[in-house]
């Protein structure tokens, strides 16, 4: 499985793209929306290089994680990439707003190697207790 990881914090996505790989995910990094929408376009989604999730922070320059979602729900072909937001917004407002939007599921940051873990299992991209 491929992860995507969009996050403008150089620091936060090297945390979640090393928990991604310890249960065995391939990843690659955006700084912002529209480096991910890029990626996306080069490796589109499934397949043998496409990628199976991303995970988007809500508060980044030039395109949110909000946006990105909505751009991605938009395209047919892209449909079937499982979206996660990984973000220090906490507000429920908030929480149901990306959801509504099309994310898949929401993380909060702070979050644990282990809380990462449960829900990408949830999102049944992984085995339970898989691990590289």
């Amino acid at each position: 499985m491929r992860a995507l990881v969009t996050d403008d914090s150089r620091a936060m996505r090297r945390i979640i793209t090393g928990m991604l790989t310890e249960v065995g995910m391939t990843t690659a990094e955006a700084g912002n929306g529209r480096e991910a929408l890029d990626l996306l376009e080069a490796r589109g989604v499934g397949g043998p290089d496409g990628f199976d999730l991303i995970c988007i922070d809500w508060n980044m320059p030039i395109l949110d994680g909000l946006e990105l979602v909505g751009q991605i729900r938009r395209r047919r072909e892209w449909r079937n990439l499982t979206m996660m937001m990984i973000t220090s917004e906490s507000e429920h407002s908030q929480v149901v707003r990306a959801l509504a939007a099309g994310a898949h599921e929401y993380l909060i940051k702070p979050f644990t190697a282990e809380q990462l873990r449960e829900k990408v299992e949830l999102l049944g991209l992984v085995e339970p207790g898989q691990r590289a």
